[in-house]
């Protein structure tokens, strides 16, 4: 198994997450998506779509973090991150888009550069535009928690695909130095998936590569 992933990619967070609950060892390739290594020839040929994360398995390559998570959950089906019930498994899933079609899409590398180079935005108005669409997807996942609140995690006593991009979204809030005193569900929730060394180790802040940008 091999992992294309970079240590400030939120999507490779979330693979990164669900690998180490699975307990499946992978070899991780870095592929600086800040400097544009994404979209180098040799990894055009592993990814077509200039992103990480790219996940190899049996000679077959898989993108996108959430078809990559469905696929650890076909071939190691313990820890199940996604429940095996219809409506809890929409309920997952859905909880799981806000971050990952909602509100991440918002704030990649891609869209910041469009936002400096073709609008000709300063680097204040790129963070107070990141900062206001992690706030967003916060504000989402506090509303959505305090209508059906964790017990302990999103969807029951074990962490979920869910509980994954949350606290992947807490992690673009924590390197836009948000508060998150004013979602308390969502922090406390937040602090049971980072007490957790699966979710803890995968933390940007964690990784040796990491840099305030």
């Amino acid at each position: 198994m091999q992992l294309y992933t970079f240590w400030r990619s939120n999507a490779a967070f979330r693979v990164r997450v669900a690998l180490a609950l699975k307990k499946l060892a992978v070899e991780e390739i870095e592929v600086d998506i800040l400097s544009g290594k994404q979209f180098d020839p040799d990894y055009a040929d592993v990814n077509a779509g200039h992103a990480v994360p790219a996940f190899v398995h049996d000679g077959n390559v898989m993108f996108q973090s959430l078809a990559i998570i469905e696929y650890l959950d076909d071939i190691q089906t313990e820890p199940r991150l996604i429940p095996a019930d219809a409506k809890e498994r929409a309920y997952a899933r859905a909880l799981a888009l806000v971050a990952a079609a909602d509100a991440h899409p918002l704030v990649v590398p891609r869209v910041r550069k469009y936002l400096t180079t073709q609008l000709g935005a300063n680097d204040a108005t790129v963070k107070s535009w990141c900062s206001h669409w992690a706030s967003e997807g916060i504000a989402t996942y506090e509303r959505l928690l305090t209508r059906r609140p964790p017990t302990p995690f999103a969807l029951g006593e074990t962490p979920s695909i869910a509980d994954i991009c949350i606290a992947g979204q807490i992690v673009t809030a924590d390197l836009y130095k948000q508060d998150l005193s004013a979602f308390p569900r969502v922090e406390a929730l937040g602090k049971r998936c980072f007490d957790l060394p699966e979710f803890a180790a995968a933390h940007p802040f964690q990784h040796p590569d990491y840099r305030e940008i």
